[in-house]
């Protein structure tokens, strides 16, 4: 009986540990944002604990608490000198999630269409034109389905459409991507000559850069061509997709790295989380009874421990972030093209953290550094290979080199992507042409048929 009673107290000490661990890793994986949404909820959840909002005081939370001593664990989790606060006083990094002024292109037509229709049924109509436009700002039903629908003529739906497609932005209300670009340029009065027939005859071939056969049909000489595609390339496809119905979010740095007289400095962005302390109520806790008593120790426990991983967290994330600061402090010099490979194994390595520790501590979270924003996992990347001088490098330094490259060519004569092949094995970068394709193409450069300027 004793040994079945000392197995489950045993068993249950392991489950409550398990949750305990639990917690920790995923206090661990937390952003900053969502760590003091988690103290929030805990605060709700555990009246043990108190919740204060203000700058802190230091960086370290001092020895780690058990909860066996109830009135020496309550007097260090109540006193202001050892509130965790999360930060630093001497700056503030807190960035608001306000929402900004915006609005939908459905409810920009609608504003536009009260001003523009007078009788009634043209307005009912206008409104059902508005509601079939899709988000790119084109018309999705036919004009006799309108028509059908309304209880009208197409010809007054036609008549209706027309207004609507004199609505800002210039090219909404459009069937079709001619249309919408004919509105535009009818708009800007260059709609003639070759920049017509583009529209009207050479889309396809415009998209497929077939210059020369376009020159040919139209009777003039490509350059001509070109400087047509040129202008029309200045319009937009796709007008209404510069209304979105969703408020801009924001990115809150959870770590600032800031350059010093003596080298970069690492601190965590956290002095608007709350500050924990325990209620004065419970420092009283050796004064009720046993069952109380009881009670106390596990919601002090819980506070406790969810205490320690916070402090846990922040020390993991700072050495994290240092060594990651150390490696790539040419990248913080120079830029993207002298980012170093690194992968999270060799951070775990430095610091002597298993690598699942450092995944963790670099989830869902950003680095404010001097020149920008960078989320914690872009830091990491591993070689592409060795280079013909025994130099590792990586993704980062071949689409660099690839744009520079390709900046620096004849556009009469651009280079293909073997040739870019050739060149980057020039500059120790041995990649397949697959490769270079891809990367290209991640850099947003068409090929080089489609480069080419006349």
């Amino acid at each position: 009986m004793q040994q079945a009673q000392s197995l489950n107290m045993n068993l249950s000490q392991h489950l409550s540990m398990t949750m305990k661990l639990q917690q920790a890793i995923q206090i661990l994986q937390l952003s900053a944002q969502d760590l003091k949404n988690e103290i929030e909820k805990e605060y709700l959840e555990n009246p043990a604990l108190e919740m204060e909002y203000g700058d802190g005081a230091g960086e370290n939370q001092g020895e780690l608490f058990r909860a066996d001593n109830l009135t020496a664990l309550a007097d260090y989790l109540g006193d202001d000198s050892n509130d965790f606060s999360g930060g630093f006083a001497e700056r503030e990094h807190v960035f608001e999630s306000a929402a900004p002024v915006s609005t939908t292109l459905e409810n920009e037509l609608l504003e536009q269409a009260e001003f523009a229709f007078d009788d009634d049924e043209e307005r009912a109509i206008a409104t059902f034109i508005i509601g079939s436009i899709d988000d790119w700002g084109y018309l999705t039903l036919p004009v006799e389905d309108i028509a059908r629908t309304m209880g009208t003529e197409p010809a007054q739906v036609e008549q209706v459409l027309a207004v609507v497609q004199g609505f800002e932005p210039v090219g909404v209300g459009a069937r079709n991507l001619s249309e919408c670009l004919r509105l535009q340029a009818q708009k800007l009065g260059i709609y003639n000559g070759l920049v017509a027939a583009l529209i009207d005859k050479h889309l396809t071939d415009v998209a497929d850069a077939r210059i020369k056969e376009i020159a040919a049909a139209e009777g003039c000489k490509p350059a001509e061509v070109q400087m047509a595609v040129d202008i029309l390339r200045k319009l937009d496809p796709k007008p209404g997709s510069v209304y979105g119905g969703e408020a801009t979010s924001y990115i809150t740095p959870d770590v600032l790295v800031q350059k010093t007289p003596t080298g970069y400095q690492v601190s965590l962005n956290d002095t608007y989380i709350p500050k924990l302390k325990i209620a004065p109520l419970y420092k009283e806790a050796a004064d009720f009874d046993k069952d109380t008593q009881k009670y106390i120790s596990k919601r002090l426990s819980a506070a406790s421990w969810l205490i320690n991983s916070i402090e846990q967290r922040r020390s993991t994330i700072k050495k994290v972030v240092e060594e990651i600061i150390r490696v790539q402090h040419d990248f913080l010099e120079e830029g993207h093209a002298s980012l170093r490979p690194l992968t999270m194994g060799d951070v775990a390595e430095a610091i002597g953290v298993h690598e699942s520790t450092v995944s963790r501590a670099v989830a869902n979270k950003y680095v404010e550094l001097p020149n920008g924003i960078m989320a914690l996992r872009k830091f990491f990347t591993a070689s592409l290979n060795k280079s013909s001088s025994g130099e590792d490098f990586i993704a980062s330094q071949a689409k660099a080199a690839i744009e520079e490259l390709i900046k620096g060519e004849n556009p009469q004569k651009p280079l293909s992507d073997q040739k870019l092949c050739e060149l980057l094995k020039e500059k120790n970068m041995e990649l397949s042409r697959r490769t270079v394709m891809k990367y290209r193409e991640q850099l947003g450069y068409p090929s080089s048929v489609k480069r080419k300027r006349y």
